[in-house]
């Protein structure tokens, strides 16, 4: 950046304009104009408007704007490819951290808790009907006892005979 800086200095001074002159027909302040020639990326906050006003400033000096936004693009993905993913997650992390995010309660988001319920009483239900079935099962198959025809057997002295 800082070449690219130089370069739009150096045509700055050929074109015979100084920098207040500069600073007062592309209303940018001296500083922003300072920063931009020396390179000094940091002195932005957003990349986006510092593109669009190096874009302006080329313009306003008679150069191939395309080429100088290519240059600046060639120089941004340089600097931000050789960012570790980790640097760019924990950077994340932080901002996240940063903003407290204020939420009404119909744009809240709700975790979805699972619903056990219907599987409990799914289960009772099944062994209930389990419990059913045995009952009626075992009752439907069982012969029922003949116990008035066996009342008073063992009151009566019966004398088999045997004949052999």
């Amino acid at each position: 950046m800082k070449e690219l800086g130089e370069y739009l200095k150096q045509s700055r001074i050929k074109n015979g304009v100084s920098i207040t002159e500069a600073c007062e027909d592309l209303e940018f302040s001296t500083s922003q104009l300072e920063n931009i020639e020396s390179g000094n990326v940091r002195a932005f906050k957003d990349v986006y408007d510092l593109k669009d006003s190096i874009k302006v400033y080329a313009k306003y000096l008679g150069l191939d704007s395309d080429k100088i936004v290519d240059e600046f693009n060639c120089f941004l993905f340089q600097h931000t490819s050789k960012i570790s993913l980790d640097d760019i997650i924990e950077a994340q992390k932080k901002k996240n951290d940063n903003e407290k995010k204020v939420q009404s309660p119909y744009t809240k988001e709700y975790k979805e808790k699972f619903n056990y319920w219907p599987f409990i009483y799914g289960g009772i239900a099944l062994l209930l009907f389990t419990l059913l079935l045995y009952i009626i099962i075992s009752n439907v198959n069982k012969v029922p006892r003949r116990v008035d025809e066996l009342k008073g057997f063992e009151e009566r002295n019966y004398i088999y005979e045997f004949t052999y």
